[in-house]
């Protein structure tokens, strides 16, 4: 296994005293910046890390940021797959202390957790057949396709103020009246009689706490179809695993909310129905819509905070009921077939769901009247291109853009009202660029280098290594770029982000991480 070693600073012992506050639960529930969970981000598909302490756009203004470690784990490369983005747990409290962990699937049925501050492989679990199955082909590489994911909530992640870190109350004296709690007791003559006990009420029940202690799962999907359910902690499957798709499938964006597992299926491989399925995990029951034609996009289904699914196949998109997948209605493109997986987001009261489609153009709908566009964009991206997925983020003055890839660069746009998509700017030239990530007002933009053909060795032969770019998220700047770091392009997967790091997996099976060097 191939990896570089840590690039570490000291800082003075003074400071552990600081370190061990930030430590604490109180400091944890400060930082509001959340996990990236699964596929996208969150269930909504955003892409969008609301906050981080030190991705910003005046710390990519300086040095410091770059390759802060890679691995080559153990695996078996199918087709053009190798690993899928990982899901990431920031601060895991366990018997061997705090941990940072990051959930990789390799395209060999294989789960591999990372202590992501070491660098190091905290646990693995492997599932590939034996004998081997067979190499599938490029639309149907076999093996675990869907990327390993925890389970997520489905309401929207709250959106930043635009203000740090900090008391979520303004500050107080700590001089008061008696019985009041105050350290140190006003002078008072004569001293106040204590107040009257009131009567004892019924105790409400405690509101759940955050750093209650938990099971916590992370979930995988192997090539047989099986959906397996770990211990963040150390791998271990307490139940047998529970069949959820036919063998085979070309399965993509695992998602899990409220104890259902939903997955969208391409391609149909091994006679699997194109769609989208869910299973229910305590009833091991499996509901399943089958699309009209082959599922858009890279990111999977969209969960909106009610529960209802959005899903792109064909010219359609359409509604799904939550956990039974009835379908609600759907909005008929006539702009061409759909080319991306949606995105949905809040919008003034509404929620809104975008995806782009095959003429070039970029659609956004209203999830409450899916008899016409919200909004429609002028054409901007290569006609036919397959965008994958979208991000969209808003900024601290309630401004929501939407940033698509259009075959050779990123598109930023601002949503300025119904029907008004506005251009905001364009990126500098990428090849075959993935969906980007936006982190705390910055847009990491990878160009994946990717020569796409019908055959391995033609786009082996034709690709260029993958670049990851920083972006002034207002202007689209750049103010970053990883140069000749990475040696490989960029097939499946896509970025990923937390912590203030961000991951970028190559054809060849190295992991990369970029990020500030890791201070101890």
């Amino acid at each position: 296994m191939e990896k570089t070693p840590l690039v570490l600073r000291r800082v003075p012992l003074a400071t552990v005293g600081l370190l061990a506050a930030l430590l604490s639960p109180a400091a944890f529930a400060q930082r509001g910046s959340g996990d990236w969970m699964t596929n996208g981000f969150d269930a909504q598909r955003s892409y969008w890390v609301r906050n981080d302490e030190k991705i910003s756009k005046a710390s990519m203004s300086k040095p410091g940021f770059g390759l802060l470690w890679k691995v080559k784990p153990a695996n078996t490369a199918r087709q053009l797959n190798t690993l899928t983005p990982p899901s990431l747990i920031d601060f895991y409290i366990s018997y061997r202390g705090f941990r940072t962990l990051g959930f990789f699937g390799a395209s060999d049925d294989r789960v591999i957790a990372y202590d992501l501050h070491l660098s190091r492989v905290e646990w693995e679990k492997s599932y590939a057949a034996k004998p081997s199955r067979a190499a599938g082909t490029l639309a149907c590489p076999g093996g675990m396709t869907a990327n390993a994911t925890r389970p997520t909530v489905l309401a929207y992640r709250p959106v930043p103020t635009g203000s740090g870190p900090g008391r979520g109350t303004s500050a107080k004296s700590g001089v008061g009246a008696p019985y009041e709690g105050a350290v140190t007791i006003r002078r008072e003559t004569p001293r106040p009689a204590p107040p009257p006990v009131a009567a004892a009420k019924p105790a409400a029940p405690a509101a759940p706490s955050a750093f209650s202690p938990r099971i916590q799962w992370v979930n995988a999907l192997t090539g047989d179809g099986k959906l397996h359910s770990l211990y963040v902690s150390n791998g271990e499957e307490p139940a047998p695993a529970l069949t959820f798709l036919p063998p085979g499938a070309n399965a993509h964006g695992l998602v899990v909310v409220d104890r259902f597992a939903y997955v969208a299926t391409q391609n149909a491989c091994s006679g699997v129905d194109d769609g989208v399925w869910a299973l229910d995990m305590d009833g091991k029951s499996v509901n399943k819509w089958k699309a009209p034609a082959n599922v858009a996009g890279t990111a999977g289904p969209a969960i909106g905070p009610d529960g209802t699914v959005y899903v792109t196949a064909g010219a359609e998109l359409t509604a799904l009921g939550a956990k039974t997948l009835a379908p609600k209605g759907a909005y008929k493109s006539a702009a061409g077939e759909f080319t991306s997986s949606p995105v949905v987001f809040e919008y003034k009261g509404k929620n809104l769901v975008a995806a782009t489609s095959a003429q070039g153009h970029l659609q956004v709908v209203d999830t409450a009247d899916l008899s016409k566009p919200f909004a429609l964009s002028a054409v901007f991206a290569t006609p036919g291109y397959q965008a994958g997925g979208l991000a969209s983020w808003q900024d601290p003055a309630g401004t929501r853009w939407i940033l698509a890839p259009s075959g050779k660069n990123i598109t930023a746009f601002k949503l300025a009202g119904e029907g008004k998509l506005e251009v905001a700017w364009t990126s500098r030239d990428l090849v075959s660029p993935m969906t980007p990530v936006v982190i705390n007002g910055v847009v990491f933009a990878l160009s994946s280098g990717e020569f796409r053909s019908d055959t391995v060795k033609t786009t082996v032969a034709k690709s260029v290594p993958a670049v990851l770019y920083a972006l002034d998220s207002a202007t689209g700047k750049e103010m970053w770029n990883s140069g000749a770091t990475m040696t490989s392009f960029v097939h499946s997967g896509g970025l990923a982000a937390g912590d203030s790091r961000v991951y970028v997996a190559t054809y060849d099976g190295t992991q990369y991480v970029f990020s500030f060097p890791f201070e101890i």
